[in-house]
């Protein structure tokens, strides 16, 4: 049952769509590599296609109708989108559903370290990443820092032809014989994952009194030269990093790839491919008759744990929210909203790579540029930790991809005890509901730079329309 390559069927107005939808999509992420700048972004996008919170909504006192679009943030690194439909919300929604953080390094809370005049940042990483591809590429800085006044200072520093870049040393290959002669999970280990910041001593005043020396820039002049400068440019002192949060990622804009420019490499399309398609749908969606819901989460890479993960509370209990303004009153009606709805959890898959062809089966891989992929399962060891949609759910599935046009294919996540993965599909089907996983297939997941069709994305984007509209 081969799927055939979506490009040979495109009209001329939909290549151009496909261009406008990629250009949208490479600037978004190129501009957010956190999951508080991807947060932030959707807000401004939804603002500006009529939405407003929830919050104001409720405060103002006016019951929710058919029609009506609002949204709510959950400590500004997750958010949900509602569009009400026509029909009741107890009959159930129509949910796409992705995650919008990625594998990255995270800086330490105690992080400023100088040895042998060298600075630098201490991290820990964040999410499943091979190491050793970390080294020696230009890194970026992203993120906040919150001060004990309330005041919070946002840092984004690498992106701008302008700014300085950072990085991670390795080692030479003249020296690097034992190195070399580790396994791959050992050539660099996680405390070597050390940013490097700064090079350049302060030069203490040889005649300067006792008094007026500075202790600490004496014992560390290149580390009193950072902080004086993250002084100077950020307002923010060495203590004012252990209530930091800050995020080491690649440095530089999402690009072009392949002479055909056909394919898409960028810093964190898992699972953003999957996110930007599935907001923009949202945000296309006209006059649906079941609810349609974008939900976008936090903390996937980690097993979507925390306040802000897939796991919190923030899902059920916006929805309680929103059926109380609508009139659906009462702990069954939400249970049944719940239990009814259809959801696609929304996740990139693996994209056969012929490079490394003996972990794929091929019959049952996805293939760049024959459109959006459907995991009627993932998980691993016996599909353990996974969904697994029911068949006729699937076939509610095809049925939707077939009536909207869209180009799909099926695929498992590699050959059988080759390893695995998840998403966040397990968690909804707790509620009763109807879900599987799809989305754009990767090829190089969890790099640095990760590479898309994009085909693929643009197929993505039209299978959540359809979703939305025909589920």
């Amino acid at each position: 049952m081969e799927r055939p390559n979506a490009w040979k069927d495109y009209t001329p107005e939909q290549l151009d769509e496909l261009h406008y939808l990629c250009e949208g999509y490479k600037a978004f992420i190129s501009d957010n590599k956190t999951e508080r700048e991807c947060c932030a972004a959707a807000v401004t996008m939804a603002r500006e296609a009529g939405y407003v919170s929830l919050e104001e909504r409720r405060a103002s006192g006016e019951a929710l109708k058919p029609g009506d679009k609002v949204y709510a943030v959950n400590r500004g690194k997750s958010l949900i989108l509602l569009h009400l439909g026509t029909e009741p919300l107890e009959d159930g929604v129509n949910i796409l559903g992705a995650h919008i953080d990625s594998p990255r390094l995270d800086v330490k809370q105690d992080p400023v370290d100088e040895k042998n005049e060298l600075v630098t940042l201490d991290t820990h990483y964040y999410g499943g990443i091979k190491k050793y591809q970390w080294v020696t590429m230009p890194l970026a800085i992203h993120g906040v820092v919150a001060k004990k006044d309330g005041t919070v200072v946002s840092v984004a520093i690498g992106e701008d032809e302008a700014d300085p870049v950072f990085c991670v040393t390795d080692l030479l290959p003249h020296l690097g014989g034992k190195q070399m002669a580790k396994k791959a999970s050992e050539v660099i280990e996680g405390e070597m994952l050390d940013v490097l910041v700064g090079n350049r001593p302060i030069v203490v005043d040889a005649d300067a009194t006792d008094a007026e020396k500075d202790e600490d820039a004496e014992k560390s002049p290149v580390k009193a030269g950072v902080l004086a400068l993250l002084r100077e440019q950020l307002g923010i002192e060495e203590e004012d990093l252990l209530s930091a949060e800050l995020e080491v990622v690649p440095a530089g804009a999402a690009r072009d790839l392949g002479l055909d420019r056909s394919m898409i490499l960028g810093y964190g399309q898992d699972d953003r491919s999957c996110a930007y398609t599935s907001l923009v749908a949202q945000l296309d969606c006209e006059a649906p008759a079941r609810t349609a819901v974008c939900l976008l989460v936090d903390k996937e890479e980690i097993g979507s744990v925390g306040a802000t993960g897939m796991t919190s509370r923030f899902f059920e209990d916006t929805m309680a929210e929103v059926l109380e303004l609508a009139g659906e009153t009462g702990a069954l009606a939400l249970r049944r909203c719940l239990a009814r709805s259809n959801m696609l959890s929304s996740d990139v898959s693996a994209g056969f790579d012929p490079t490394f062809a003996s972990v794929f089966e091929p019959k049952n891989s996805c293939y760049l540029g024959h459109g959006l992929t459907f995991n009627k399962y993932t998980g691993s060891r016996g599909k353990s930790g996974s969904n697994d949609a029911d068949a006729e759910y699937v076939a509610t599935i095809r049925r939707v991809m077939d009536e909207g046009g869209v180009h799909f294919q099926t695929a498992e996540l590699g050959r059988v005890d080759e390893g695995g993965g998840g998403t966040i599909a397990y968690i909804l089907a707790t509620y009763g509901m109807n879900v599987i996983d799809c989305g754009v297939p990767v090829l190089s997941m969890h790099a640095p730079w990760e590479a898309t069709s994009k085909a693929d994305v643009y197929e993505a984007y039209r299978g959540y329309c359809a979703f939305l509209r025909l589920a």
